[in-house]
Formats: C-alpha cells, sequence, structure tokens
C-alpha cells in the first residue's frame, strides 16, 4: 500500500517545478492565494494552509487567514510522522480532527509554530487529481470544536477543484518550458542552415537584389503580408527566413507549410488542426500550423497549389484572425504575421479560375518578385562560397573554392533550376573532386547553358559560300543535361538522389520537360552493371 501510494505522489522533478511555481508572483502562486481567499466564503478558519508534497515533506507555499504568518509560509512537515496527514493522501478523503484525534494522534502540525489550544477545529483536505497527490489544505481554527460533516464534505469538493487547477496550471507550465526549448532549437538549426541569407542578400552585387533586399527590410518591421514569386528554386523561403528575422516577430516561431507537398485531404487539419475523432486516425487533438505559429511567423509555400476549396477558408483566417480546428466547433484565435511564396502565375491561375481573387489581394499586400540566377549572374563568386561553406557544416568537407575558370564555366550556363540547381552542382563536384580546388572540369553543366554557340566556318562550299555550323539551341542544350543526368542516376527520377533533385526540378516538371523534348523512356539511361 505504501509503495503504491510512493507511485501516485509526485517526482523530486515535478514536485520541485511546482513549488517554483507556487512561490513565484504569479501562475500558481497566484492561483492558490485567490483559492484561499475563496474559501472564506464557504468555511471559517482562522489559518488556511496549503501545502505541496516534495521527497516525502509537505512544502508550505500559500497561507491565508489572522494566524498566518512567516513562519507558517515557510513551515515544513515529515508526512513519515503524520500518519493521519498520510492516511488522507492514500484514501483521498477529507478528515477533520476531534478531541481525540488531538489527544492520541498525530500531535499538532503546528507545534512550535503557533500556539493553538489542545482540541482547536481543524481539517485536513488532500489535493488530488488524476494519478497525482500534489499536497494537502488544512485549516484550523483557534475555537474548540469539531468542524461539521457537511462542511467537510464541501471543502473536500474544493480541494478536487483546486488539485483540478493545480494540474492544469503544472500541464500548462510544463507544455511552455517544452515550446521554448522546441524554439531554442529551431532557432540553432536555422542558424546552422542558413542563417546567412539576409546578409547574402543585402551583400549582393546584384542592384536588382539589393533594392529587393532594401524593401524587404522595410516591409519587414510591419505585420504587412507579403507575397513572394519567382520561379523555382531561387530562394523564397530563404527571404521568407530573412523577413522573419529582420522582423520584431524573430524570437517566436518561424512555421512553414509547404501546400504542395500534403494531400489536398490533409491539408486542412495541416493549416487548423483536428480534435479527436474528427476524422478515421485522429487519435488525439493536434495544433495545426496556425497554433504552431502564434506570435510568430507562417509560410504559406507554394500556396498557389492551395486547393480551391480549401482558400475561402484560409480567407476567413486571415481576415478574422481565427479558425476552428477540423471537427470541433469551437473558435480559435491566433495572432499570426502571413507570408505566401509561389512559383505560379496567380493571375493566370485566377483567370483560370483556379485561385481566388479575394485570396490573392490579400495576401499580394507587399509583392516581392526574386529575380531567377541568370539575371543575377555577377552573384555567382559570392554565392558559390555562401553554399560550400553550408554544405561544410553538413558535411564536414572544408575549404572548397571555386577556381575563376570554374566560374567562367558556372557564368555561362542558365541554370533553370536556379540556387537549388547550382548547390546540387556544387555538391555533386564537392563528392567527387579529389581536390579543394573546383574547376570547369569539376561541374557537370552544359557548355555555353542557353547560350547559342558561336558559329564556326567549314571550308568553303563548291558555291564559294561559307558554310555555318548548326546553332545550338537552349532545348537542345536542355536535352543534352537531362540526358546526361539520367544516366548519372541510372533512369531513377524520384528521390534524394533522382536526377529531379539533382536538377532542382520537381519529379513532375521534369517529366513534362521530359515529353516535351522527347525523352520517352527511362530504361535506356539505365547502365547495364554485368
Amino acid at each position: 500500500m505504501q509503495d503504491d501510494f510512493s507511485g501516485s505522489l509526485s517526482s523530486a522533478k515535478d514536485a520541485q517545478d511546482l513549488i517554483e511555481l507556487a512561490t513565484a508572483e504569479d501562475a500558481v502562486g497566484d492561483l492558490l492565494r485567490r483559492g484561499l481567499d475563496w474559501l472564506t466564503r464557504v468555511v471559517r478558519f482562522d489559518l488556511a494552509t496549503v501545502f505541496l508534497l516534495k521527497e516525502g515533506r509537505l512544502v508550505a507555499v500559500a497561507a491565508r487567514g489572522p494566524l498566518a504568518n512567516a513562519r507558517v509560509r515557510q513551515h515544513t512537515l515529515q508526512l513519515s510522522e503524520f500518519p493521519t496527514l498520510r492516511q488522507a493522501l492514500e484514501t483521498r478523503r477529507a478528515k477533520a480532527f476531534t478531541e481525540e484525534d488531538h489527544a492520541h494522534g498525530d500531535g499538532d502540525p503546528f507545534d512550535g509554530v503557533l500556539d493553538l489550544p489542545p482540541g482547536h477545529s481543524c481539517m485536513v483536505v488532500p489535493l488530488c487529481a488524476g494519478e497525482r497527490c500534489y499536497g494537502v489544505l488544512s485549516l484550523d481554527r483557534a475555537e474548540c470544536e469539531t468542524y461539521p460533516q457537511p462542511v467537510v464534505d464541501l471543502v473536500e469538493v474544493y480541494g478536487q477543484m483546486l488539485a483540478t487547477a493545480l494540474q492544469s496550471a503544472e500541464q500548462r507550465a510544463t507544455f511552455e518550458r517544452l515550446h521554448r526549448q522546441d524554439h531554442e532549437h529551431a532557432k540553432l538549426l536555422e542558424a546552422q542552415l542558413g542563417g546567412d541569407s539576409e546578409g547574402i542578400l543585402e551583400t549582393s552585387r546584384s542592384p536588382v537584389m539589393r533594392d529587393l533586399a532594401r524593401r524587404a527590410r522595410q516591409v519587414a518591421e510591419t505585420d504587412t503580408p507579403v507575397l513572394i514569386t519567382g520561379e523555382t528554386g531561387t530562394g523564397k523561403e530563404r527571404l521568407a527566413r530573412a523577413i522573419h528575422r529582420w522582423s520584431a516577430r524573430a524570437d517566436q516561431p518561424f512555421v512553414t507549410l509547404n501546400c504542395a507537398a500534403i494531400p489536398a485531404g490533409l491539408l486542412e487539419s495541416e493549416l487548423f488542426g483536428h480534435v479527436k475523432g474528427a476524422f478515421t486516425g485522429a487519435t488525439k487533438d493536434r495544433a495545426g500550423r496556425f497554433q504552431m505559429a502564434h506570435g510568430g511567423t507562417l509560410l504559406l509555400d507554394e500556396v498557389g497549389e492551395l486547393p480551391f476549396d480549401l482558400q475561402a477558408k484560409l480567407l476567413r483566417a486571415l481576415q478574422e484572425k481565427t479558425f476552428e480546428p477540423v471537427g470541433s466547433d469551437k473558435t480559435v484565435r491566433a495572432d499570426v504575421r502571413i507570408l505566401a511564396a509561389t512559383h505560379v502565375d496567380l493571375q493566370q491561375a485566377i483567370a483560370q479560375k483556379r485561385f481566388r481573387e479575394d485570396l490573392y489581394y490579400r495576401l499580394s499586400v507587399f509583392p516581392l518578385r526574386l529575380p531567377p540566377l541568370r539575371e543575377r549572374r555577377e552573384d555567382l563568386p559570392q554565392l558559390c562560397a555562401f553554399l560550400l561553406e553550408e554544405q561544410a557544416r553538413r558535411t564536414g568537407r572544408r575549404g572548397m573554392r571555386v577556381t575563376p575558370a570554374g566560374l567562367a564555366r558556372l557564368e555561362a550556363y542558365d541554370w533553370p533550376g536556379n540556387l537549388r540547381e547550382l548547390a546540387n552542382a556544387l555538391e555533386r563536384a564537392t563528392i567527387l573532386s579529389r581536390s579543394t580546388e573546383l574547376g570547369p572540369e569539376a561541374f557537370d553543366v552544359p557548355t555555353g547553358g542557353a547560350v547559342v554557340a558561336p558559329p564556326s566556318v567549314e571550308p568553303p562550299s563548291s558555291a564559294g559560300e561559307p558554310k555555318l555550323a548548326p546553332v545550338l539551341t537552349l532545348a537542345a542544350v536542355q536535352r543534352e543535361h537531362i540526358m546526361r543526368v539520367l544516366t548519372l542516376t541510372r533512369g531513377r527520377v524520384y528521390g534524394a538522389n533522382g536526377a529531379a533533385a539533382l536538377l532542382g526540378l520537381k519529379p513532375s516538371t521534369l517529366q513534362s520537360r521530359m515529353k516535351k523534348l522527347g525523352i520517352a523512356r527511362l530504361e535506356q539511361f539505365v547502365v547495364d552493371e554485368a
């Protein structure tokens, strides 16, 4: 019995946390003080004391009444020395002490602290909720009479209510502590993975990028929604993170949701959360991205892929800052700054009835367009150094640099996959190169890129006119490059090492481009290992 009861007591760490909360100026301490004030309405006492359990001791954390003083508030009892108190906790029943209890029982818990007459009124109420016993509430009066049983029963119910409030406060404190830990962990990861993105934006050699960074800094100081547009792989999420870090919400969560990566049937739950039993598999309540981002920033990536029927619910959440989790009729309020990103032409999507015009105007209060890499080639040296350093933090391969000849090779290519494709090319070169110097031979990108190859002159024809070599078209360059990558991946399109990932494209985009370029079969690229 004794061992079973010990298991129901709070652990030393939990008890210490709860006692610290209770002795603070707010949180549980305020809850207990207000609770004791309310108790004066239902029962008479000269002293009401709340003791919380800690390692086999009862530690006083709050006291009310004419007899309350500093010594009472610092009083501690060894539970083993008071069997009647332990019995109250074991049975979870309140007990009023009689004159006989005082004469033959445990003795007065306040001996040496208060001068109370023998046989004075005393009641002990357990504070238990669920499987936990948090401590006891004791009531004392200087008068010598026993508390009537109806009063004892009433205060016992009050003790259950107070214990439930303690349980809720403890759970809330635990949640907030874990939230702070997760947030600090997320900030550490963010600092390790691309924490210098804003520096890259502001020190760009491209006038277009410098102007973009200036405007982004200005809008970051507000809560205005921002729509970030640009081709796939231009770094829209990096820009969104920079806006968050420049904002007054920098110390709050930065939460992302890729609207194209989640099945349409699950997107509403991902956005707004759900309650237990809302649908098959919903075994418990789950917060959505809006709740996770409360106080911070929510990036809706690839917002152009959001299902049309869900756009109205998103619009309402943006307008009213409230929403209902799936399966719930309770309205939840969230203070969230919205950033949206897309490579889709939303104006065209509106014309095709695939995107709501009112949602577009709600999101695009302050549009920012990220230029493709081919429009900012002057940034290639800086971007290569930045991306190589970022990769070094993951791979440990430090000291890599691109030679001037290697840069010339990279500058000649059009980079349809933009920064993502450049990062992939650099990572492949780093893996395959035995040297820290990455020259032109380290990069498997088409020479000349989308730039037409210079014509070569063949010997004069019989007609005496010079004959020009065929012009290399962009389609031919792209076809050659995709075929080389497919050969490298043995025909694999999907996955981390597939052709789409190496090219910085979505698998569906790559397959569409292959079809357009006449690359029909994957099997032809599989190399026979025999």
